[in-house]
């Protein structure tokens, strides 16, 4: 691996403080590019300074030849230009040739989510008189309540919950904190799953959600929980903790919640992040104008007096 990409990693690691999952698909990203200006060159050494527009294009085609979605195209072009960013800016490179390089059009997918008839479905399928089933209620309850994201979940401490404020601290990407409120529900679902926790917790585990085996819960473990559930109320292809995340934040949009706190409360770097949340709160508008108004459908106008 050049010495500029582990730089650029090194960079987005210490100063951006990227979470380890994008580290680790940015590395994977710039590798793979190394390897292609390897072959461009036919040469044993990337040649970093005869880098042109040429050779860019040429690897969007490539990229396009592995069948790769647009969207992953996207990605992968996106993480290019940020290291030749960084190299300009360190002065490797006189000039950045990855400028005005226009990212490939992809259709934005709008985020899956569950009915609140679903989610209330959920929330009851968890039994209440084992350690586990009260535990997965907890962590279901959690999710839904917050919109938090799984790493931030396994995240939480026993102290990052306040009980008297109603909010639990999380710790975001870019290990930025942030305050989030969480409804009465599930903080009472919380204090019966800790009067069990006591019980399994082994010394030093001051993770909130645990194991039966007293260690802390990791990410696949957390998947398999909301996965199982999900399987018996719904039939969304994405069965993962993000769908109760997007569940959450929809929920909020069409009950009319301002888009900049939904922004902050999941704790999103941009607005533009957040307003994909908008496409499904219009779908949900435009059910209810067609429902409810007499122009809504043609059945309806059929029915107009003349």
């Amino acid at each position: 691996m050049h010495r500029y990409i582990r730089e650029y990693i090194k960079y987005i690691k210490l100063e951006r403080r990227y979470s380890p999952n994008t580290i680790d698909a940015y590395q994977s990203d710039l590798v793979q590019f190394e390897s292609f200006l390897k072959q461009y060159f036919n040469s044993d050494q990337a040649n970093w300074k005869l880098v042109q527009r040429p050779a860019l294009r040429d690897y969007l085609g490539w990229l396009a030849g592995q069948n790769l979605q647009r969207i992953s195209i996207a990605r992968k072009l996106s993480v290019v230009k940020a290291l030749f960013t960084f190299m300009t800016g360190k002065e490797y490179l006189t000039a950045n040739p990855s400028l005005g390089l226009k990212t490939p059009k992809f259709d934005k997918r709008l985020p899956e989510f569950l009915s609140i008839e679903h989610v209330e479905k959920l929330l009851q399928l968890p039994p209440e008189n084992t350690f586990e089933g009260i535990r997965n209620r907890a962590i279901l309850e959690l999710f839904y309540a917050s919109g938090i994201r799984r790493a931030e979940l396994i995240d939480i401490t026993i102290n990052d919950v306040s009980f008297e404020e109603q909010v639990i601290r999380v710790t975001g990407k870019g290990q930025k904190e942030r305050m989030v409120p969480v409804g009465k529900y599930a903080l009472e679902t919380l204090r019966k799953y800790l009067a069990e926790r006591r019980r399994y917790a082994k010394a030093g585990v001051d993770n909130l959600f645990i194991l039966k085996s007293g260690q802390a819960a990791y990410p696949m473990a957390i998947h398999r929980i909301i996965n199982k559930y999900l399987q018996k109320i719904s039939d969304i292809k994405k069965k993962s903790p993000h769908v109760l995340r997007h569940s959450f934040a929809t929920h909020l949009m069409n009950k009319g919640a301002d888009i900049r706190a939904v922004k902050d409360l999941l704790g999103h770097a941009n607005l533009s992040t957040t307003q994909i949340y908008t496409h499904t709160s219009i779908d949900h508008l435009k059910k209810i104008y067609t429902r409810a108004h007499p122009s809504g459908s043609d059945k309806s106008l059929k029915n107009k007096e003349v």
